[in-house]
C-alpha cells in the first residue's frame, strides 16, 4: 500500500542548480519577483493580463528547477526539461503578445484560430506536467478526470450527465476567460499568496525563524514536556508565515523531532506532535496561508475579517494541543530541557527583538484596512530594513537577490496546484456539477444539519488527500460550499472557514497524510502511526469547526455579551474534549469520566441556553474532580 501511495504522491526532484545556469536562473526568478511586486501593488494591469503574464513566465524556469522524477539529475536539467522550458517560453511570448486581443475577445462568439487552439493546448499540457512534477500524480489524475468528464460527460445517463461540450468550447472557456486556468486560484497566487511568501522568505533569510524558535524555547522549554511544547510553539509561529503544513514539518521538525527523541519520546510520538502543531500553523492568523486568500476572493469577504474570524478557532486548536501535550508528558514523565539548553527570555529578546517590528507592522496594516498585497509588500520591506540592524542578518545585494529568487522558486508548487484547480473550476462551471453535487448531498443528508456538515467535512478531507491546501479548499468550496450556504442556510464566512479547516486537516489524515510522511522521514517512524497520533493531538481541531458553524457568534466574541458567553462555553467544551483525550491516568474511572466530558462538551455546543448551563455545571465539576486526580498522580510520580 505504501509503495502505491508513494507512486501517486511522488514528485519531481527539486534541483540545486550549479554551474553556468545558476546565476541566469537566480537573476530571472529575482526579476520575476520584482515584476510581481510591481504588478500586484503599483500597476493597474487588468486581472486577465496579470495572470496570463504571471503563469506564462513562471513556467519557464519551473521545468529546469524541478526534474521529471525523483531520480532526475540533482544539478543539471535534461534535454526534455530544456524542451519543455522552451515551449513555456514560446507560450509566454505568444500570450503576452496577444493580451490585447485576449482581453477584448468575446468567448464562444468566434471560433478559435488554429494558432489559438494549438498554443492553448500546449499550455494545458504544460500545466498538467508541472502539476505532476510539483504536486504528484494524484492531483494530475483528478484534473484529467474532470477534463474527461467535461468532454464525455454527455454520455453519462441520469442526474450526473450534461450537454455536449466540444474540445474547442472547453479550451475557449478554460484559456481565454478568467473562469478557468487564469481564474481565482492563479490570481491569488500572483498577488496575495506570492507577496506573503516573499514576506516569509525575507524573514527566514534574515534569520527571523531562529528568533521565533528561540522565543518558543524560552517560554516553554523548562517545563515538563518542554521539547514537545517548543515544537508546538515554534511550529505555530513558523506555520503562520509558511502556510504549508509539510514545509513547516520539514523546517521546524528537523530540530524539534531529534530533540524530543533524545529526551525519551518515541519516534512516532515526536512526529505526531510536530505534525499536529505544524498543520495548525496554516490556520493561525495573521498570515494563515494561500487558501485563506483564495477564500477572501471566492467569498468576497475582506481578508482582515477572515483573520479576525479565524483567531478564536486557531487559539482553541493550540489550546487543545498544549493541554494534551502537557498531560501526555506528565503521564510519560518526560523531562524538560536542561537549563544550559534553553535561552533566557531576556537573552532571546535582546538578540532578536527587531523581528517583532515587521510582525507588528503586518498586524497594524491589516487592522488599519490596507489591502493584503500592500500589507505583505510593506511587511517584507520592513523585514529587509530591520535586517540591517545587525551585521550577521544583513540582506545585502546577494542576500536580497537570493531572497527574491527563493520566493519565486517556493511558489512553483503553489502555482502548479492553483493552475490545476483553475482547470477544475472551469470544468465544474461549464457542466453545472456543483448544482448536481448539491442535489445529491441534500438528498443524502436531508434536513439533518449535523449530518450535512459531517458529509461536507468527509468530502473535503477526501478531496484533500495528498493535495496542497489551496487545491483541496478550492474543490470543496466549489462543490460543497453552495450546498452549505444556499441549501442549509449557514453563513458564507462560517461555511467556507469550516471547509478551509478540513482542507488543512487533510494534510494529517490517513491514509495519505503528506505532513506525516515528511515527519516520518525525520523521525524514522511509520507515517500512518504518526498520522493517527497527530489526529489524536488535534481532536479539538476536528470538532471546533462544527461549533463555530452551529454557533456563529463564536467567531465574534466581542460583538455582544451573549456572543462572549457562547465563546466561553465553546472554550470550556474544547478544554473538556482535550482533557477527555488524555485522561488515562485516572485508572478505572477514565472511561466514564471521558464519556461524561464528551457529553458535557456536546451540551455546551448546542445552541440552547439550558443545555449550555447544564453542560457548564457538569463540565466544571468534572474538571475539578480530574484536577484532584491529576494532582495525586503527579505526587505519586514525584514520590
Amino acid at each position: 500500500m505504501l509503495s502505491v501511495l508513494g507512486l501517486l504522491f511522488s514528485t519531481g526532484r527539486r534541483r540545486t542548480l550549479t554551474g553556468r545556469i545558476y546565476w541566469p536562473i537566480r537573476l530571472y526568478t529575482a526579476l520575476f519577483t520584482i515584476w510581481v511586486l510591481w504588478a500586484a501593488v503599483f500597476s493597474r494591469t487588468d486581472t486577465l493580463s496579470l495572470t496570463v503574464v504571471f503563469l506564462s513566465l513562471i513556467f519557464v524556469p519551473s521545468f529546469l528547477i524541478i526534474g521529471a522524477t525523483d531520480r532526475a539529475d540533482f544539478h543539471s536539467p535534461s534535454i526534455l526539461d530544456w524542451f519543455l522550458s522552451l515551449n513555456a517560453a514560446v507560450c509566454a511570448i505568444y500570450f503576452i503578445k496577444n493580451i490585447p486581443e485576449t482581453a477584448t475577445r468575446i468567448s464562444l462568439l468566434f471560433d478559435l484560430r488554429t494558432d489559438q487552439f494549438v498554443m492553448a493546448g500546449i499550455l494545458i499540457l504544460l500545466t498538467l506536467e508541472i502539476t505532476r512534477r510539483t504536486v504528484g500524480v494524484f492531483l494530475t489524475l483528478i484534473v484529467l478526470a474532470f477534463i474527461f468528464y467535461n468532454l464525455y460527460g454527455h454520455w453519462i445517463p441520469g442526474q450526473l450527465g450534461h450537454g455536449f461540450i466540444s474540445l474547442s468550447h472547453f479550451i475557449d472557456i478554460n484559456i481565454y476567460t478568467t473562469d478557468g486556468l487564469f481564474g481565482i486560484p492563479v490570481r491569488v497566487a500572483a498577488t496575495y499568496a506570492f507577496l506573503f511568501v516573499m514576506f516569509g522568505t525575507f524573514l527566514e533569510k534574515a534569520k527571523g525563524g531562529d528568533f521565533f524558535f528561540g522565543l518558543a524555547a524560552a517560554l516553554s522549554g523548562r517545563s515538563i514536556g518542554g521539547p514537545a511544547k517548543i515544537a508546538v510553539s515554534s511550529s505555530a509561529l513558523f506555520g503562520t508565515m509558511s502556510g504549508s503544513p509539510t514545509s513547516d514539518v520539514v523546517a521546524t521538525g528537523s530540530i524539534t523531532i531529534p530533540m524530543m527523541k533524545r529526551l525519551g519520546y518515541k519516534p512516532e510520538l515526536a512526529g505526531g506532535v510536530e505534525v499536529a502543531a505544524s498543520t495548525g500553523g496554516s490556520l493561525l492568523p495573521p498570515v494563515m496561508g494561500s487558501a485563506a486568500f483564495i477564500m477572501a476572493e471566492m467569498t468576497d469577504v475582506g481578508y482582515g475579517e477572515i483573520v479576525l474570524a479565524a483567531l478564536v478557532p486557531a487559539l482553541l486548536y493550540y489550546l487543545g494541543i498544549f493541554i494534551q501535550v502537557h498531560l501526555r508528558s506528565v503521564a510519560l514523565d518526560l523531562a524538560p530541557l536542561g537549563e544550559d539548553e534553553v535561552p533566557t527570555f531576556r537573552e532571546t529578546m535582546r538578540n532578536g527583538w527587531q523581528y517583532l517590528i515587521p510582525l507588528g507592522g503586518l498586524i497594524s496594516l491589516l487592522v488599519v484596512g490596507y489591502s493584503p498585497t500592500m500589507v505583505a509588500a510593506g511587511s517584507a520591506a520592513l523585514v529587509w530594513l530591520v535586517s540591517f540592524m545587525k551585521a550577521d542578518t544583513r540582506l545585502g545585494i546577494v542576500g536580497t537577490i537570493e531572497a527574491l529568487s527563493d520566493t519565486a522558486i517556493r511558489m512553483l508548487a503553489v502555482t502548479g496546484a492553483c493552475a490545476a484547480a483553475g482547470l477544475v473550476i472551469g470544468g465544474i462551471t461549464m457542466t453545472g456539477l456543483a448544482a448536481k453535487f448539491s442535489f445529491i448531498a441534500f438528498t443524502l443528508a436531508g434536513d439533518q444539519l449535523v449530518f450535512a456538515l459531517a458529509l461536507s467535512a468527509l468530502v473535503t478531507i477526501i478531496l484533500g488527500l495528498g493535495m496542497p491546501t489551496p487545491s483541496a479548499y478550492v474543490l470543496a468550496a466549489v462543490l460543497v460550499g453552495p450546498t452549505l450556504v444556499n441549501d442549509y442556510g449557514f453563513q458564507e464566512l462560517n461555511a467556507h472557514l469550516f471547509l478551509l479547516y478540513f482542507a488543512v486537516m487533510s494534510a494529517m489524515t490517513p491514509p495519505v497524510a503528506v505532513a506525516a510522511y515528511a515527519a516520518s522521514a525525520i523521525s524514522g517512524a511509520n507515517p500512518l502511526k504518526i498520522a493517527v497520533i497527530s489526529m489524536r493531538f488535534s481532536v479539538v481541531a476536528f470538532v471546533v469547526p462544527f461549533m463555530f458553524v452551529i454557533n456563529p457568534l463564536v467567531l465574534t466574541p466581542l460583538a455582544s455579551l451573549s456572543a462572549f458567553g457562547i465563546c466561553l462555553a465553546t472554550i470550556l467544551a474544547c478544554i473538556l474534549i482535550a482533557l477527555a483525550s488524555e485522561i488515562r491516568w485516572l485508572g478505572f474511572l477514565s472511561f466514564p469520566i471521558k464519556t461524561s466530558m464528551w457529553l458535557a462538551a456536546i451540551c455546551l455546543s448546542v445552541p440552547i441556553l439550558s443545555w449550555k448551563i447544564f453542560g457548564a455545571f457538569i463540565g466544571v465539576g468534572l474538571m475539578v474532580y480530574s484536577y484532584r486526580g491529576y494532582r495525586n498522580f503527579r505526587y505519586g510520580l514525584q514520590g
